[in-house]
């Protein structure tokens, strides 16, 4: 994959450098650590970036801010499942957190394959994520006492959305704007939306994941 007005070691010292100047502690070895892992964590993002029909294939821009918020996603948890290397993935976490606006830890398992539209304010609880996620700013997966949803392949959230509790999202699941399904299911292939906070399915009237990505 290309790297976009940058070099491997370039991306190494502007990660880093950024890492160090959030968290200036005596902890100062990220470099080394990222060095570690950044190859495995950009072979994951191309999968990502190849996948999404917006963006341009084999090529990652460091300044581009969903693609750099996923890159950052991916090395934080490439760098806990290989290392469990707790001090650098949560100094990545958090980082993203602060720039993007993304909350979502390190040991949180994405797909291979999703799409994050604007990155503010999406928060992601530890739960069972599928192939061709799209997340859209505000848009929230959380637990409810304890329990955590399951979301299905081409599961779509759309602004300040949420999934709550213990769900079931069927496939091909559009979530509308401004909806929260809590402790409910859905049956797949369907828009969801709220009347008067009764959920409503309604058939699709387009595919909205062949717009966003190359199935």
């Amino acid at each position: 994959m290309k790297l976009e007005n940058t070099t491997r070691a370039e991306l190494l010292d502007y990660v880093s450098g950024q890492l160090n100047a959030f968290f200036p502690d005596r902890y100062n070895g990220v470099r080394a650590v990222i060095d570690k892992d950044v190859d495995e964590a950009l072979d994951r993002l191309h999968t990502c970036i190849n996948a999404v029909r917006l963006w341009q294939p084999d090529a990652f821009d460091y300044l581009h801010s969903s693609q750099h918020c996923t890159f950052l996603y991916f090395l934080s948890n490439t760098i806990w499942r290989n290392r469990e290397n707790a001090n650098c993935a949560t100094k990545l976490f958090a980082l993203n957190k602060a720039m993007n606006g993304f909350d979502c830890f390190y040991d949180n398992a994405l797909p291979d394959r999703f799409f994050i539209g604007h990155s503010v304010g999406i928060v992601l609880a530890r739960t069972t994520f599928s192939d061709y996620l799209v997340l859209y700013q505000g848009c929230t997966v959380g637990k409810n006492h304890g329990a955590a949803p399951t979301l299905e392949r081409g599961v779509v959230l759309y602004p300040n959305s949420a999934i709550i509790g213990n769900c079931h999202i069927g496939p091909g699941t559009v979530v509308g704007q401004g909806c929260s399904v809590i402790d409910a299911d859905t049956p797949g292939n369907s828009y969801v939306f709220s009347n008067n906070g009764t959920l409503c399915f309604k058939p699709p009237k387009r595919d909205v994941l062949a717009d966003i990505f190359r199935l």
